[in-house]
């Protein structure tokens, strides 16, 4: 549904792509508790005046067998099961995977503020909003800036402690998960604010932790993307994971040319399945990248050894380790060579 909706008693407006789907299920939900708790009370208590015994002497009927009643019973609410699977199924999905041309902007939730990564190496952790009026006259909280009519994918990890990442119009919720990245993405219709909410407990000023998601024109959201992109000069994840690539010597084992080195070659790997030594399946993403940097022996592909050093991960000497942020711009440099 690719229309705004109106706010409701139980939800607020529907601001994205899925919000309409998500909001029909949960009435379809709601309607069919109310119908189902109004016949089942209202049969009990039928039942309760119908059937109440009239004497003490008075000897009740033994129940009896109904084929019919009892397959209804079985068969209906089988039926509104399997509907409701198929129809939440459908949506999770929708909901879950985002589309090939999403734009990627990475997320950092940390005690207790959002800050915002883009493409270009833009960083927004704190916006004064002097242009405008903050949303429901919040002060000082970073802004997550999104043109109307892209799909965005979110890339997030968390610096401390188990956060979520929550649009009420939006309608897209996730956890945030020390050691991990999340996927969550969503479709804005229309230019606008919103906030952002962080759902689980993450301290004292949990009830603090918000952001402002404002939706942009297209145009607009390019021209402030350019013009902060040219701003922060050397900023690009790309170059800087294309740096760490060099002086880290990662050269030395993972070709970027597509041929097969010591390791695995770098070239068109981000999205690839690959068979590990015990045989399974795994596709290469944003996790499974981070892991093998940082614990590369959890999952050796199929056909190399186990030669990378850990030094890199929790293993290895202090001043040996990787940052979050370093991690980060190695994917990314990773990711671009398709």
């Amino acid at each position: 549904m690719d229309r705004v909706t109106d706010p409701t008693f139980w939800m607020p407006k529907g601001a994205s792509t899925v919000a309409g789907d998500v909001d029909q299920l949960y009435y379809f939900l709601y309607w069919l508790s109310v119908v189902l708790f109004v016949g089942i009370v209202g049969a009990m208590t039928w039942f309760a005046l119908r059937y109440k015994r009239k004497s003490e002497t008075e000897i009740p009927h033994g129940p009896h067998h109904n084929t019919v009643l009892e397959v209804t019973w079985t068969v209906i609410p089988l039926i509104l099961v399997m509907v409701i699977f198929v129809w939440g199924f459908r949506g999770y999905l929708r909901m879950v995977v985002a589309p090939g041309d999403a734009m990627v902007i990475n997320v950092t939730a940390q005690q207790w503020q959002w800050s915002f990564t883009y493409p270009n190496g833009v960083v927004d952790a704190m916006d004064e909003r002097k242009d405008k009026q903050p949303v429901n006259g919040a002060k000082d909280m970073p802004v997550l800036r999104v043109p109307a009519g892209r799909p965005v994918k979110l890339v997030m990890r968390s610096n401390d402690v188990l956060h979520s990442f929550w649009v009420p119009e939006f309608r897209v919720k996730h956890d945030i998960v020390p050691g991990q990245y999340s996927m969550v993405w969503f479709n804005a219709i229309e230019p606008g604010d919103y906030r952002v909410f962080c759902t689980e407990y993450c301290g004292q000023d949990h009830s603090m932790m918000m952001a402002t998601v404002m939706v942009m024109k297209p145009e607009e959201f390019d021209a402030w993307l350019k013009k902060k992109g040219g701003e922060v000069g050397g900023g690009d994840p790309v170059a800087a994971g294309a740096l760490l690539y060099k002086t880290k010597a990662c050269g030395g084992c993972h070709s970027t040319d597509g041929k097969p080195s010591v390791g695995p070659t770098m070239k068109g790997l981000f999205g690839r399945k690959e068979e590990i030594t015990d045989g399974q399946p795994v596709t290469v993403d944003e996790n499974y990248i981070r892991e093998s940097i940082l614990e590369p022996r959890a999952k050796l592909v199929k056909g190399f050894g186990p030669v990378m050093p850990e030094s890199y991960g929790n293993k290895g000497p202090a001043d040996q380790q990787l940052s979050e942020k370093q991690v980060e711009s190695l994917i990314a440099f990773i990711k671009s060579l398709k």
